[in-house]
Order: structure tokens, then C-alpha cells, then sequence
């Protein structure tokens, strides 16, 4: 019987093929929804459509089914979103949790930061110059307690971290959709790379701004490559080979502390995944740290 109270999820961006790296994520929030008996979701995070080829998507959904990754619920894709946002957007703006900002990355730079054109406290309105909007953080020594981690501790500076949340180009950014979409699915578990804990202070402002709490956060180690680059597109990630799905798991298993036995490397990728599950255990993630 599922559990209502966990409900996690996998959201790729399609800006390439399904690499290793993001298999051990995937692999993760997944073993990890299932040993609490709960839902596991799939959301495509198709928000910039300049760095998504348009294979790209397809590419990763095929990848999580030979794998034997399949969502609890239809999956979602953000570029079908988009009024969802701007609704949050515009909730923001009217109770001063947000602002609209024209400054240039040339002119916060010059200015240490700050707002030349005072953005914060002037609230302006649409004019002719572009601009884009700014997510209103407050002063905040942020503390809590990481699944996996145990007790985090950030600084959030107001006005100097603030995030962006609508592009110039009138793209939707990555700090609010995701906001907006867990709370939307009713989210309760993030298990996620280490590379995005310094956002988690800003997401939990921005949760809090829209009327909800903040889910539980689980970061894993991120997988590195052979010279300590995250495995990504940029560092020219290979992408995982669909044909070798048992290989992949195991290796995936292997990099998230399980030990699986060398035997599991014959079995199929729902066998593999079955074992996952019985022996799973999550204190041994961080024993290999990368």
C-alpha cells in the first residue's frame, strides 16, 4: 500500500541524453520512494528551449524505462507550465515577495551587488527597458537538517542573493518552477546532487512566501569524472548505454555505497532493482563521496 506522506521525484533537464551521473540521482530518489513505500514522479524541466535539442526528452524517457524507472503518475513537463508560474509570479509581486529588476550582471557587479536602480525599494513598474524578476530574500541564518547530511547551516544575504525567477528573455527560471511544481504535486521528499544544497536556504524563502512548507532534502555525493569534473553535458558526460541497463544499475548501486554482490551484475534490471530495495541502506551513500 502506498504512502501518502512520501512522495519524491526524478526532474531532468532534457538538455542532452540520460549520462551516469544523473542514473545515480534517478536511481536514488527512486529506491528511496519505494522503501518508504511511497510515489515517485518523473517532471521534465524543459524551460529553456535554446540549450534543449529536441530529442532530448525522449532520449531520457527511454533510458528510465530500460532501466526499469517508471513514474507512479503521468509525467510532467514544465513548458506546459507556463501560466502556473507567472500565476506564482504575479502572487509574489503583490505582497512585495518579489520585484521587477532592469539592473545588467555588468552593473550589480560594479555595484558590489546592490541594485543601482534601487529595484528592491522602488517596486518598478513594466517600462521600456527589459527586466526581469527577482525573488525578494530576507535576511536569514537558515539551519536544517538534511536527510542525509545532518544539520546544514546557510547565510542568506537579502538583496544580494536574490534569486532570479522570470529571465529577461521571459523564460520561467529553474527557482521558481521547481518551487511551484513540488508544491503543486504535493512533494514531500527531494533527493537531489550536492551541487544544488547551496539553493535550498533561497527555495525554502520561496516555499514559505507561497503558502507551503519546504519538503524534506536528501543530497547525494555527485559522480565526478576522471579529472573531479561533474559529470554533465558541459563536461561531455557520455550518454548511457540503453542496451546495458543491468551494468548500469549495478554501477549505479555501487556508486551509492550498497555493495551489491558482483552476482546481481547477470540479473535484470527489476531483479536488480528488487535487491535495491531489501538491502537498501542509506547511511552508506555518503561513504563515497566523489
Amino acid at each position: 500500500m502506498a504512502n501518502p506522506r512520501y512522495r519524491g521525484r526524478f526532474a531532468p533537464s532534457p538538455t542532452g541524453p540520460l549520462h551516469f551521473g544523473s542514473l545515480v540521482t534517478a536511481v536514488a530518489s527512486y529506491v528511496e520512494a519505494r522503501v518508504h513505500r511511497g510515489q515517485w514522479l518523473i517532471r521534465i524541466e524543459d524551460l529553456d528551449p535554446l540549450r534543449e535539442p529536441p530529442e532530448a526528452t525522449g532520449q531520457i524517457l527511454r533510458s528510465l524505462e530500460a532501466h526499469g524507472l517508471f513514474p507512479d503518475e503521468p509525467i510532467r513537463f514544465q513548458s506546459r507550465r507556463h501560466d502556473a508560474y507567472q500565476d506564482a509570479i504575479n502572487r509574489l509581486l503583490a505582497t512585495g515577495h518579489a520585484y521587477r529588476c532592469p539592473c545588467s550582471r555588468k552593473e550589480l557587479q560594479a555595484n558590489g551587488g546592490r541594485h543601482p536602480h534601487h529595484c528592491r525599494e522602488a517596486r518598478l513598474q513594466p517600462g521600456v527597458r527589459p527586466f526581469a524578476v527577482r525573488f525578494s530574500l530576507h535576511d536569514e541564518q537558515c539551519h536544517w537538517q538534511d536527510e542525509l547530511l545532518g544539520p546544514r547551516h546557510q547565510v542568506v544575504q537579502a538583496e544580494l542573493d536574490d534569486p532570479v525567477i522570470l529571465r529577461k528573455e521571459g523564460f520561467y527560471a529553474y527557482q521558481l518552477a521547481v518551487v511551484v511544481d513540488d508544491i503543486d504535486q504535493a512533494i514531500t521528499d527531494v533527493v537531489r546532487g550536492s551541487d544544488l544544497l547551496d539553493m535550498t536556504a533561497q527555495q525554502q524563502q520561496i516555499f514559505r512566501a507561497l503558502g507551503a512548507e519546504p519538503p524534506r532534502w536528501l543530497h547525494i555525493p555527485v559522480i565526478l569524472n576522471e579529472q573531479g569534473q561533474k559529470l554533465s553535458k558541459q563536461s561531455h558526460a557520455p550518454a548511457l548505454d540503453d542496451n546495458r541497463a543491468s551494468e548500469n544499475l549495478f554501477r549505479a548501486l555501487d556508486a551509492l555505497g550498497q555493495e551489491p554482490p558482483a552476482s546481481l551484475q547477470a540479473s535484470t534490471p527489476d531483479e536488480i532493482l528488487a535487491w535495491a530495495f531489501r538491502h537498501w541502506r542509506r547511511q552508506a551513500i555518503h561513504l563515497t563521496a566523489r
